[in-house]
């Protein structure tokens, strides 16, 4: 099942989606302050290319200050936008496990820093 969501997901955006997440990443990296901000792009970019079958964990622990600046420059904004399109997903039998998806990667927005993907 994995993996047949897993080609659904790519076919239909996710590859999209994660040529914008590695742009941000790479565009973020032209200062040396935003390169922590771009490997949480790079992050997010590999869990929106292929998000069945992975598994998140949220750490606010490891990297407060980090994770406080991401969540008011853009963690929360990201974070509403992916819950409001898992409920539009979920509106269908057949969405719901793409809302799932989009649940994941809305923990993951809020507080990149510190979590962990596997």
């Amino acid at each position: 099942m994995h993996t047949l969501g897993n080609i659904i997901w790519f076919l239909l955006g996710g590859l999209l989606a994660a040529i914008l997440w590695y742009l941000a990443g790479i565009i973020l990296c032209i200062t040396i302050i935003g390169i922590p901000f771009a490997k949480v792009c790079f992050k997010l970019g590999d869990l929106v290319l292929w998000p069945f079958g992975k598994v998140v964990k949220t750490n606010f622990d490891k990297h407060p200050v980090a994770n406080i600046i991401w969540l008011i420059l853009a963690g929360w904004e990201m974070a509403v936008g992916y819950v409001v399109t898992g409920l539009i997903f979920c509106i269908t039998i057949i969405g719901i496990p793409f809302g799932k998806q989009w649940f994941k990667m809305a923990s993951v927005a809020l507080l990149p820093f510190g979590s962990t993907i596997k």
